[in-house]
């Protein structure tokens, strides 16, 4: 099977792995699918597992023009309907998971259940103070890791950074209003020294119906690299289990018709 399938017009590279119900991974900006080699590989043991690389990232080429959250959600879109054949769980991180959000609002048909690592619904939400550099954590060189597979060659990562830049100084910018609309069974995952801020998390947790928050404490925007396994189990449990009835229920103590009214 080819690891290619045309999504919008655009030869789009996938990875494939696991059997069970299927579950899309969709990256953040200016890395690939194989921001996810430390999950991808422990989900497959649950689920049939997709990776796509989004448009102009990882071995998908770039097109002309400016990056959109739009165009985002056309590919999950066409993913959903072409490879998947249907609904499937999302997980996105960063303005990954804002795409899986706002495919999750367009198409609540093919979303079963959302999860929304260290991704907010509007660009204000965003920590003002640029993070440290961390000499025992250095980040990865993804100038290098972006020329060593893209179709545009070495010197496209700049333009990549460049239109990611555009992108989000003017998205996400979504109402709080609209989360009301998130059908899908919703967990907001965050790392307690995360890029989002705390009011932000908050915001979202407050609108979107019956969303579950889990925070991973000792992480930064990077939480499912620096504690796979925790984050696996977290991804895996809300995946896999049905909503507990708890013994003292504060915020879900209403009806769920209730709750909509």
């Amino acid at each position: 099977m080819s690891p290619y399938v045309d999504l919008a017009g655009v030869r789009s590279w996938y990875d494939e792995r696991g059997d069970g119900d299927p579950l899309v991974l969709l990256h953040g900006g200016v890395v690939d699918s194989g921001f996810y080699e430390r999950n991808s590989e422990a989900l497959a043991e649950h689920f049939h597992v997709y990776s796509p690389d989004r448009r102009g990232h990882g071995r998908t080429p770039d097109v002309e023009g400016p990056m959109t959250f739009e165009a985002g959600v056309d590919d999950t879109v066409a993913l959903l309907e072409q490879l998947v054949g249907g609904p499937a769980h999302l997980v996105g991180h960063s303005n990954g998971a804002f795409i899986a959000l706002l495919t999750a609002l367009r198409r609540p048909d093919l979303v079963r259940r959302l999860v929304m690592v260290s991704g907010g619904f509007h660009r204000d939400g965003l920590v003002q103070q640029e993070p440290a550099e961390n000499p025992d954590a250095p980040l990865p060189d993804f100038a290098n890791l972006h020329a060593e597979v893209s179709p545009d060659g070495e010197g496209h990562f700049p333009v990549l950074v460049q239109k990611t830049l555009e992108l989000e100084s003017k998205e996400p910018a979504l109402s709080e209003r609209a989360l009301r609309e998130v059908k899908a069974r919703t967990l907001l995952m965050f790392g307690d020294d995360d890029l989002v801020t705390f009011e932000h998390i908050v915001a979202t947790y407050a609108g979107i119906p019956d969303a579950e928050l889990a925070i991973v404490p000792g992480t930064s925007h990077f939480l499912l690299q620096e504690k796979p396994d925790l984050c696996n189990r977290i991804i895996a449990d809300f995946l896999l289990g049905e909503p507990l009835p708890t013994l003292n229920p504060i915020r879900r103590a209403q009806a769920p018709e209730q709750r909509k009214a």
